[in-house]
This record gives C-alpha cells, structure tokens and sequence, in this order.
C-alpha cells in the first residue's frame, strides 16, 4: 500500500517523532502498517508513510498528561498525524489492524455523515503511545471543503 505517488509535483512532508523502542517501531510500523522501510541507525528509522517520510527517533518517554479536542461527539488526541488513503485501503487497514490486536482509541467510523466533508477515520496509537489518524473520503475532493 505505501508508496510515493507518480506525480512529480507531489511534495512529501517529513514528520521526525519519538519512540522508546526501535524493534517495536520496526514492527509496527514496517510490519503492521506494511510501511517500507528506508535508511536507519542505531538511534533512528526512516519510513516511506504513503509516500511520506516519517522518522522514528529513539528518546525516552516523556511523561504528561493526554490532550483531547472534541470533534463530532469524539475525544481526538491532539498531537496526531496519519494519511490519507483511498476508501477501500482505509477499510483494509481496518480490518488488518483490527487482526492485529491494535485498540483504537476512536473505533473506524464515518464522521460527519451526510456533511460536507463526510470521512472514514479511526485514531490508534502505535507502541510508543503517539497517535495516529487514518481518514478516507468517498469523495477526495472533499478533503478541504468547508
């Protein structure tokens, strides 16, 4: 599923993170999201994210109190970051991650039904605790109607 689009005016954000365990990152990441992976130390790996690259650096855990904004009757974490994916990817995803015995924070559902901007999306975090967002749009052109 990840890969760099085609388009050779696509620009890929970088997003650097923390993790408190590189093989577990590895296996999350690499593994269970099926990110591949690119160049990598003892203190950091590099992810293609979709077409993004993310890196895992390794840092101790920093303890502190979680973050919540509510957004359609739901708690999002705040910070969070994740991807864009095609409908059926998104589903996928869900069911892989579901397989995998990942607890989601936000159960995968359809926000916003019937609403400009109606999306699939599901918050998970991964085994450092940092949040993601996988989200979908029947209609990507949705993406960023008000």
């Amino acid at each position: 599923m990840p890969n760099a689009p085609a388009d050779p005016t696509f620009a890929p954000f970088h997003l650097a993170f923390p993790v408190d365990d590189l093989p577990a990152a590895r296996a999350f990441y690499g593994g269970l999201l099926g990110c591949p992976e690119g160049r990598s130390s003892a203190e950091w790996i590099d992810f293609d994210f979709f077409g993004h690259q993310i890196v895992a650096h390794l840092s101790p855990p920093k303890p502190g109190a979680d973050h919540h904004n509510p957004v359609d009757g739901h708690d999002v974490p705040v910070p969070h970051f994740g991807a864009v994916l095609d409908w059926d990817d998104f589903h996928a995803l869900a069911e892989r991650l579901r397989a995998g015995g990942v607890r989601f924070v936000i159960e995968p559902y359809i926000r916003f039904a019937g609403q400009v901007g109606e999306q699939a999306t599901m918050f998970f975090r991964d085994p450092a605790g940092n949040a993601l967002e996988f989200k979908s749009f029947r209609d990507r052109s949705q993406l960023f109607a008000k």
